[in-house]
């Protein structure tokens, strides 16, 4: 019997891998690497697992870090290289053709100019390629997304995933929030979960008390997290039965209660924007929902008081973010030439420090010139535009099935965000946030592309019975 040493290489290496961790690091390191070696094993074999894995993980433990980077990026990357080890056996798709995605790899290409740009001057002292490797990585799942979900199946798998990491990280938020309104056991909580910086992060928990702290840390980013999950959350339950109904319905409300506990005017009034969309569309019961919302949000302005403050500061001369904001695009004209070619990757897009002299910008297209140039906000455009030419829907919304739900969830998803632009900038570097974004974009246009005749008698559900539709009455 002869035996082939190439058998014999990965267990034996394997082997001394793990009974050198227990030597240096006890049998709890050696566990753990045996964990994470078996979870990267079965990304890199099938790389679907571990797009499903980012999208259950991201949303909810969006910055637990995974060595030198956050865990859903570790992810991304652990699924790219499954890609390339799929694609070098032959068994990828051809890779994506359509406009949008050409547009994005311009993009790519184009932020080559800025990076070296910013690297030739002194400010920031951050790694440009690095944080450059990090930005494209967080849009890749544009590219991955027509790679790896090919069938109904998988979409499916795909969008539950979803739902049930914005789930997590509701129950999550929300729970610390019921139990205690001391942001100190939200950072205690992150810390176990390998958060960098817990010190900055309370810093910024203890900046406003009132305003609900997440796993997001920064409250408005939190709101456009939650932001992204509602509109899913809501016609994901309209189409399905059983417990998906009702993960899908938790997502929507709980995500709803907790854009307003986070304090985030901008998520909270592009929500109403969503919905005053489908009432626009005649898409059944938005009309009473807007009206329903609008009598909540008045109730809860009534009993709460933090919303009540919140309201106010809209109206007030003395809101220090609304001053700031318009401080910024005074002095935008004046940052843009200073950087004609942009800010680049070694320095962050800065956060507005007036008494420093320091301003960046809240607005998304404006933060795409900043830090890409005006190349880079131009091509920003064509990719949106490209986008909705694929994705926007004839017609009104008066039915909604399986066959067109998910399109409207999703197209409306990104119309929100977008709208988020005009008053913040947390969509257009923050990362891993902007990853669900371009992951939300890209289900758009993969549901877009793939022909689904309007169904009669089935679901996938509940076989038989059926479909769940809402219609107008």
């Amino acid at each position: 019997m002869t035996l082939d040493r190439g058998a014999l290489l990965l267990p034996v290496g394997l082997s001394l891998l793990i009974g050198g961790l227990m030597i240096v690091g006890g049998a709890p390191l050696a566990m753990v690497a045996v964990v994470g070696l078996a979870v990267a094993v079965a990304i890199v074999t099938k790389p679907l697992r571990g797009l499903l894995l980012f999208a259950l993980l991201a949303p909810a433990v969006p910055w637990m870090k995974a060595g030198p980077l956050p865990l859903p990026e570790a992810l991304l990357v652990l699924t790219w290289g499954g890609v390339a080890i799929q694609w070098l056996a032959g068994r990828m798709p051809t890779w994506p053709r359509g406009r949008t995605e050409r547009l994005l790899g311009w993009l790519i290409v184009w932020t080559l100019v800025p990076l070296v740009a910013g690297e030739l001057r002194p400010e920031g002292d951050g790694i440009g390629p690095l944080n450059w490797a990090r930005w494209v990585l967080n849009v890749s799942p544009v590219f991955l997304l027509p790679l790896l979900v090919r069938d109904e199946q998988a979409r499916e798998r795909l969008m539950l995933a979803l739902l049930a990491g914005f789930g997590i990280l509701l129950v999550i938020t929300l729970g610390f929030f019921a139990v205690s309104r001391d942001p100190g056991r939200m950072t205690a909580f992150l810390a176990s979960l390998n958060y960098p910086h817990p010190e900055a992060i309370q810093d910024i928990f203890y900046a406003d008390p009132s305003r609900m702290p997440s796993p997001w840390i920064h409250p408005n980013s939190t709101g456009g997290a939650l932001l992204l999950a509602a509109p899913l959350g809501i016609f994901y339950a309209a189409i399905h039965t059983g417990w998906r109904r009702w993960l899908g319905g938790f997502v929507f409300v709980a995500g709803a209660a907790g854009i307003v506990f986070s304090g985030s005017r901008g998520a909270l009034l592009c929500l109403g924007v969503f919905v005053a969309w489908l009432a626009w569309r005649k898409t059944p019961y938005a009309g009473r929902g807007l009206i329903l919302a609008a009598l909540l949000a008045m109730s809860l302005l009534v009993v709460y008081p933090p919303a009540q403050k919140r309201f106010a500061s809209l109206f007030s001369s003395n809101d220090v973010s609304t001053g700031v904001r318009f401080d910024e695009y005074t002095h935008f004209p004046g940052n843009v030439l200073k950087h004609p070619l942009g800010l680049g990757f070694k320095a962050e897009t800065p956060a507005s420090s007036p008494e420093k002299g320091v301003y960046g910008i809240s607005n998304l297209w404006l933060n795409y010139w900043f830090r890409l140039g005006l190349p880079g906000m131009l091509l920003f455009i064509a990719i949106t535009r490209a986008w909705w030419r694929e994705v926007r829907l004839p017609g009104d919304f008066r039915q909604i099935g399986r066959h067109n739900a998910l399109r409207i969830a999703t197209t409306g998803t990104v119309l929100a965000a977008l709208a988020t632009g005009f008053i913040d900038h947390y969509f257009s570097f923050t990362q891993v946030l902007i990853s669900l974004f371009w992951l939300i974009l890209a289900m758009g246009l993969m549901l877009a592309r793939v022909p689904q005749p309007v169904p009669t008698d089935a679901t996938p559900s509940r076989p038989n019975a059926p479909e769940p539709r809402l219609n107008r009455p």
